[in-house]
């Protein structure tokens, strides 16, 4: 893997929270804001169980994210993640991810309804970052 290159998409990752999560509904793209959370190439966001894009990752579990960009210019970097997204109900992973933030929509790390989303990315693009788009092929890397 090219270091330089996957230290550039963490840097983006690690610098935006917020982005697009598109789930498949009825064979079209159904797109959403979230936030996220990188450990390394791996994302998680949280949600609850009674949500579309639950259901719509249980019938088909591919994803597309969108990070990045803060449209302050055109040569803002941002990456494009295709990959898999899973449903996880771990205590420990839900209690690291949750803030008071999520009060809203999520009562306490231990509210039954609420899951994280677990993507593991299979290609990662990084966009706009002065030369031409460049990606990580995770599936290679296997």
């Amino acid at each position: 893997m090219n270091d330089s290159l996957k230290q550039k998409v963490l840097s983006v990752l690690e610098g935006n929270r917020v982005g697009s999560l598109a789930t498949i509904k009825n064979n079209k793209p159904h797109s959403r804001y979230m936030t996220f959370l990188n450990e390394g190439l791996t994302l998680y966001t949280p949600t609850t169980k009674d949500t579309y894009k639950t259901e719509e990752i249980e019938t088909n579990p591919n994803v597309h994210i969108l990070l990045g960009y803060f449209g302050e210019g055109m040569g803002d970097a941002f990456v494009e993640i295709q990959g898999t997204a899973e449903i996880k109900e771990d205590q420990d992973l839900k209690s690291r991810i949750w803030n008071e933030h999520m009060e809203k929509w999520i009562k306490s790390p231990d509210d039954p309804d609420y899951i994280v989303l677990k993507i593991q990315a299979e290609t990662i693009r990084l966009m706009n970052d002065q030369d031409a788009p460049k990606t990580l092929n995770l599936k290679e890397m296997e």
